[in-house]
């Protein structure tokens, strides 16, 4: 049973003072260990006030680990989570560095409880990998806040923020649906992420289930490794291999970049593609009109950014704004929509540089 403290209420703790009515996070009996979310808290008239936008509660110290930005996305996650972090007078954020050695990132998680923080937000290199170095911040009384690669354990985690790579599948397929829905005889193309990663299981389970729903399915498909120069040589491969698409599917805008070169090389413009996770650079494609790729779909960099929000609002024993019920939920799984040359503007904010 996990029973975390506020920050108040540790610093209470440590000089004997009796503490009454303090609202357990998670894991408690009230919250029951069967997952199911349920949250019970007291809400004291001064303790359980909500702090004013910007910070003004009591200091929180957040532990933030993620992997090496050796990608634009995940570039932006990191610093998109600095950022929120910035937005707050009462947050001191401790950020290790980044790193794609679990081994590394275990001791940094260690090192995080041994030096107390409030809590941890973790977007793990491998989340099977830093499971136990989560269960044992769990039960070391430090929530961990789990982002975008989900531990292989419920107990791993008070809170999961993820996005929803199932649903950029069903949004590319149901894209093209709507663009191919007439023409049964559709080829198109899929050029994925690295095959050997949930994620990208996940993205084409997605794209394949849509596509079924109006008759169409892949005629060829490739895996690239999300980087610039994978994207391009696969591409090439895809192309020559295939006089005709009329349509194309990339998970990854970051590899995107590669694709659209292999895509301009071959001058081969007689299909749309869709791309994937919200690029700054695939938006201006989008926007200019004159790319074949006419759509992405949003894998949201600012998952850790949330992770930030969430992680100040456990520690402070706060609510979820906006919700009737109270507390902080256990999972959250963030919307995939599809920005298109309607809606681009209303998405440009969010495009990471790959």
């Amino acid at each position: 049973m996990y029973a975390f403290r506020t920050r108040r209420q540790r610093m209470l703790a440590g000089t004997g003072a009796a503490l009454a009515g303090i609202a357990l996070l998670a894991g408690c009996s009230s919250d029951g260990d069967d997952g199911e979310g349920e949250v019970t808290e007291e809400n004291g008239s001064e303790e359980s006030a909500a702090p004013e936008e910007g910070g003004s509660g009591e200091t929180v110290v957040i532990g933030f680990s993620g992997p090496a930005a050796d990608h634009g996305w995940l570039g932006a996650i990191n610093s998109a989570a600095i950022a929120e972090a910035e937005s707050y007078d009462d947050v001191d954020l401790r950020v290790a560095e980044g790193t794609n050695d679990a081994n590394l990132q275990i001791s940094q998680v260690e090192t995080f409880v041994n030096e107390g923080v409030d809590v941890i937000v973790l977007l793990p290199t491998d989340g099977a990998a830093l499971t136990e170095a989560a269960i044992n911040a769990m039960n070391a009384g430090v929530p961990v806040v789990n982002v975008d690669r989900e531990f292989s354990s419920t107990d791993a985690a008070r809170v999961t923020i993820l996005g929803d790579n199932y649903g950029m599948g069903v949004s590319a397929g149901e894209y093209m649906c709507e663009r191919l829905g007439d023409n049964p005889d559709a080829i198109i193309g899929e050029i994925a992420g690295i095959d050997s990663l949930q994620l990208t299981t996940d993205r084409t389970a997605g794209f394949n289930d849509a596509l079924a729903e109006c008759g169409l399915s892949v005629s060829a498909r490739v895996a690239a490794e999300f980087t610039i120069d994978s994207g391009q040589e696969v591409t090439a491969q895809l192309l020559s291999a295939n006089p005709q698409f009329d349509a194309i599917w990339n998970h990854d805008d970051d590899q995107g970049i590669g694709v659209l070169a292999a895509i301009d090389e071959a001058g081969r413009d007689e299909f749309f593609m869709v791309g994937g996770a919200g690029s700054l650079n695939a938006m201006e494609e989008i926007a200019s009109g004159e790319s074949v790729l006419e759509a992405t779909v949003i894998y949201p960099s600012t998952q850790a950014a949330d992770g930030i929000a969430l992680a100040r609002l456990l520690a402070q024993d706060q609510n979820m704004g906006d919700l009737v019920s109270p507390g902080i939920p256990r999972r959250i799984v963030l919307d995939a929509p599809v920005v298109t040359a309607e809606n681009v503007d209303d998405y440009m904010d969010i495009g990471f540089e790959s």
